[in-house]
């Protein structure tokens, strides 16, 4: 069974820094993708950053400049999303995605709240 552990959400100030780290364990491989979603109150998940296997990664277009997604060396099952820059619309409660072999697993959530 896949199980992903999150860590790092909590509450910040507008203008400041937070990491968001999930690390991946058991039966997996064949990793495709590692990435984060966010969903908001009200609002549909929404695609926050992904990092493919063979490196590319892909960010919403409200995060670019601000977000970086990176994954942990080979055999570390762990992404991480360093999050700057926080505005207040960043608030969210933000999922691990990991797809595999077709397979898309998720995490239970870590809350961001950004205050203004």
């Amino acid at each position: 069974q896949v199980q992903l552990v999150e860590s790092g959400g909590g509450l910040v100030q507008s203008g400041g820094s937070l990491r968001l780290s999930c690390a991946a364990s058991g039966r997996i491989s064949g990793i495709w993708t590692m990435g984060w979603y966010r969903q908001a109150p009200g609002k549909q998940r929404e695609l926050v950053a992904r990092i493919i296997v063979n490196g590319a990664t892909n960010y919403a277009d409200s995060v670019k400049g601000r977000f970086t997604i990176s994954r942990d060396g080979p055999g570390k099952n762990v992404v991480h999303l360093q999050m700057n820059s926080l505005k207040p619309e960043d608030t969210a409660l933000y999922y691990c995605n990991v797809n595999y072999l077709s397979r898309d697993c998720w995490g239970q959530g870590t809350q961001v709240t950004v205050s203004s």
